[in-house]
């Protein structure tokens, strides 16, 4: 039985390094060879950042999709498992997004049928259903179950919820006028949704008397917790984690919208009144004359 073999003896998954090295080498060839042809003369293919973003993104989807994290994800723990689809659905995604240029964007959405379905499917409300039906379906214990024991189905499961985090994500982080996207107070609104929503599936795995996933009761234990003890820190896992790290987005679309809103004028206000390009002693004097003694 695979759930008996040791997860700290190294596994091999050499598909996860097939799908990471397709997912490179296609990358690097768009950037390459298509994106001198996309974008305008002078105008760079990619910035610096956005590949920084991009080496960020992919190094997390290789630790938390590699060994040994997949194999206690899938043979032992499920908080662990839990740690791993917060990843691979609030991390992962918006750095991807992040990281694409938006010729690149556009150049993936130019085939009529990707065009349609955009617009359509990654507008706010269609995006945000089919994401929570997802979360939801992904954590009912007939789906957990039956995904673990079927490795084909487990990673379909994993695609599933991959693609659906990336269409509930992108109307926030859409700069392309002609895709669904939303401004900075309803993205914070939006995020705030899918913050509240996951709450369901903790409290059903926080408060359970048994075990929830009977999978997780027939394998080996792991640093002496219990399958309702981990199944607990998994609740735990999956509401401070996922709270902060939707929070942490809400805060910066905050900043970035206040000081869009009320930066030059706080600027303003914090700035002293410019000088005189021509400086004489009876601006010193003036200057001199409004500036009240200090306090002895």
């Amino acid at each position: 039985m695979l759930s008996a073999v040791s997860p700290w003896t190294y596994h091999p998954h050499p598909e996860v390094w097939l799908i990471l090295g397709a997912a490179i080498g296609g990358w690097w060839y768009l950037i390459t060879r298509v994106g001198p042809r996309e974008v305008a003369p002078g105008e760079k293919v990619v910035t610096a950042k956005q590949v920084r973003i991009f080496i960020a993104a992919v190094l997390l989807l290789w630790l938390f999709a590699d060994w040994p994290i997949h194999d206690l994800a899938e043979r032992r723990l499920y908080f662990v498992h839990m740690a791993q689809h917060l990843v691979f659905s609030l991390v992962v995604p918006p750095l991807l997004i992040v990281a694409t240029p938006q010729w690149l964007q556009r150049w993936l959405f130019r085939p009529k049928a990707i065009d349609y379905s955009i617009k359509r499917i990654c507008r706010p409300v269609p995006a945000a259903v089919l994401f929570n039906c997802v979360v939801a379906i992904g954590h009912a214990p007939f789906w957990v179950n039956y995904t673990l024991e079927h490795d084909p189905v487990h990673f379909f499961a994993h695609l599933l919820l991959f693609v659906a985090s990336l269409i509930m994500w992108f109307p926030v982080l859409n700069r392309m006028p002609e895709y669904p996207s939303l401004g900075q107070p309803a993205a914070m609104v939006y995020l705030f949704i899918q913050s509240i929503i996951p709450n369901v599936p903790v409290a059903f795995l926080a408060f359970a008397d048994g075990v929830v996933y009977k999978f997780y009761a027939t394998v080996p234990r792991t640093w002496g917790l219990s399958a309702v003890e981990d199944q607990q820190i998994a609740a735990a896992v999956m509401k401070v984690g996922g709270t902060l790290i939707i929070w942490s987005v809400i805060f910066v679309q905050f900043i970035h919208w206040y000081e869009r809103e009320h930066g030059d004028a706080f600027a303003k206000r914090r700035l002293p009144p410019p000088l005189p390009e021509d400086l004489t002693w009876d601006d010193v004097e003036t200057e001199l004359s409004r500036t009240k003694p200090s306090p002895h």
